[in-house]
């Protein structure tokens, strides 16, 4: 074998190292738990669910513990989050049975603008990130922006697993449903708050 085919052998190795292919692996299972949810298949939607999430928390310890990050990582991992947060919350927001989940006569469930609200954050810390990296600026995540993805997880979680009570969701048992409201309205605050920590340091630096 040639120095150059070691070389790219390594390379290669290394882009497709263990965290990166539980990533990928993330990516092909929300698409998956996309098709389940549009059939109503909300308790393996749940799993699938659980189990992508869980993948999440499991690349970023073995690429931290055993020093394997990578570039590539670096920008598949985010993106992954993304595809399968905005993803989940959008395909549950359409679902009548989120927007009427009430505690009285308040509807306190999922609604549309609380999907506009994460999805739009993604896309401004994204778009933040770029554009300081670029000229050379350290814009690493928050513990703000961890809390908040956790946070997105149970929420999202919780109201996949509302739905799932045999097509009645409004007979789900009240422990249920205030765990629903209470992360789905933490999730929201919590992704509010780590946008406004994001846009104040990205102002911080570009004022240096």
């Amino acid at each position: 074998m040639t120095t150059e085919s070691a070389k790219t052998k390594r390379l290669g190795v290394r882009l497709f190292n263990l965290p990166n292919q539980l990533t990928t692996l993330r990516l092909f299972l929300s698409i998956i738990l996309f098709g389940f949810l549009v059939c109503g298949f909300y308790m393996t939607s749940f799993v699938l669910f659980v189990i992508a999430a869980g993948t999440d928390w499991l690349d970023g310890y073995y690429a931290r513990k055993y020093s394997m990050v990578t570039t590539l990582g670096r920008i598949l991992d985010p993106f992954a989050d993304k595809v399968i947060i905005c993803g989940t919350f959008m395909f549950l927001a359409v679902d009548p049975g989120m927007a009427e989940v009430k505690i009285g006569s308040f509807k306190v469930g999922l609604q549309m603008w609380m999907v506009v609200v994460v999805v739009a954050r993604e896309l401004l810390v994204t778009t933040i990130r770029s554009f300081i990296e670029e000229r050379g600026g350290d814009f690493s995540a928050k513990w703000s922006g961890k809390i908040k993805m956790v946070l997105q997880c149970i929420a999202a979680g919780a109201c996949i697993f509302y739905l799932t009570y045999d097509g009645h969701p409004h007979n789900a048992p009240t422990w249920v449903i205030v765990t629903l409201v209470g992360f789905v309205w933490a999730a929201v605050v919590s992704t509010i708050y780590s946008g406004a920590v994001y846009v104040v340091a990205a102002i911080k630096q570009l004022q240096e």
